[in-house]
């Protein structure tokens, strides 16, 4: 315990003489995020996939309640530092409705979104570790896909402080989200409520919303992704900074820095460390995951690569879109999450029937 706590006060004392006391303070927050998911067991795909098959609602009930509390916290925040603070507001097309759609399949492969293979790789399990890499290099991928898609199809950017104001805007997304509640617990079976998850809507709801203050922006997963994979192509020798996405002057300027000076970058490997923390004791001994088929490991690997490419061509995975975009009052943060259920419907329904093919007869 003594040697990993002075382990942490020497990473973050260094990453504050180095980089700078901010860029500590989100490592340290991605830490915090990554301990409270993988303790609690607080997540999307896994809580959706409940819904899906057992009805049990009080995952998303969580959710619901950690969104609306940082919605509460960050849209008057944003509305008082225009161009300071910023909102995770992106558009509306048919490939980013497409795209949520795949996102949501794919998660349900490996019971892992964006936040989520990052913390079920930091706790150890096989599945995440494996489609993580595929991960990142999809989100790279989707980088250069980008500008294609949005070239082909039209992209509509509504954003519900601009279009009603703060509070218009806070009463809408209220509103929604009361909505989707209502929804869950009319087709719920049982309980609405699990007291675990509770607390860590709230704890992630704070932690949230110091992530606006700190960064400047809500927290998100997939631009760090991509980004860890064109700093290593570009280190090979491969040109990437005239690509259309990365000859924008802020991802070139993020292409150019350090990684410990990228926000998502940051938090995204504290999430991993946080829930390596978090298993530390409590996975000593245990298998990393089932046994299964070899073949099932290749299906880990294409359903990580489809989360980077999908992620990435719909503006943001679970958190990036759909948390942090309803939080912001992004309207495209809505149709995100009614794309990616829809696509997790049928991956709940492919998993099944693939699992059942991959354990069966294995010893």
């Amino acid at each position: 315990m003594i040697i990993r706590a002075l382990l942490l006060i020497s990473v973050f004392s260094s990453l504050a003489i180095f980089a700078g006391v901010r860029f500590s303070l989100l490592l340290g927050l991605g830490l915090l995020i990554g301990f409270c998911l993988e303790r609690s067991g607080f997540g999307f795909a896994g809580p959706w996939r409940r819904f899906i098959l057992d009805r049990d609602g009080r995952g998303i009930m969580a959710q619901l309640l950690a969104i609306g509390l940082t919605a509460i916290a960050i849209q008057p925040l944003i509305a008082s530092a225009p161009g300071t603070l910023i909102g995770a507001i992106a558009p509306i097309s048919i490939s980013m409705i497409a795209a949520a759609a795949i996102f949501g399949f794919a998660m349900q492969l490996i019971i892992g979104c964006g936040s989520g293979t990052l913390v079920n790789a930091g706790s150890g399990n096989l599945l995440a570790i494996i489609a993580l890499p595929l991960f990142c290099v999809g989100s790279f991928l989707g980088t250069l896909l980008m500008p294609i898609a949005v070239e082909a199809t039209p992209h509509i950017l509504l954003s519900l402080p601009v279009l009603a104001g703060l509070t218009g805007s806070l009463a809408w997304t209220l509103f929604g989200l009361l909505g989707i509640g209502f929804l869950v617990s009319h087709y719920s079976k049982g309980p609405l409520w699990n007291k675990r998850f509770l607390i860590a809507a709230i704890i992630l709801a704070v932690l949230a919303s110091l992530h606006v203050l700190v960064a400047g922006q809500p927290w998100g997963v997939v631009y760090g992704l991509g980004l860890w994979v064109a700093k290593g192509v570009q280190a090979g020798g491969l040109n990437v900074a005239d690509s259309a996405f990365w000859s924008h002057p802020i991802n070139a300027q993020a292409l150019r820095a350090s990684i410990l000076t990228d926000t998502t970058s940051l938090t995204s490997l504290g999430l991993i460390g946080g829930s390596a923390l978090a298993a530390w004791r409590i996975s000593k001994g245990m298998p990393l995951i089932p046994v299964i088929a070899p073949w099932y490991l290749l299906v880990a690997a294409g359903a990580g690569l489809l989360l980077g490419i999908s992620s990435r061509l719909a503006f943001g995975c679970n958190v990036g879109a759909l948390f942090s975009g309803i939080a912001s009052g992004s309207i495209h943060g809505w149709v995100w999450l009614v794309a990616g259920f829809g696509g997790s419907v049928a991956g709940v329904s492919v998993r099944e029937w693939l699992w059942r093919k991959a354990t069966i007869g294995v010893q």
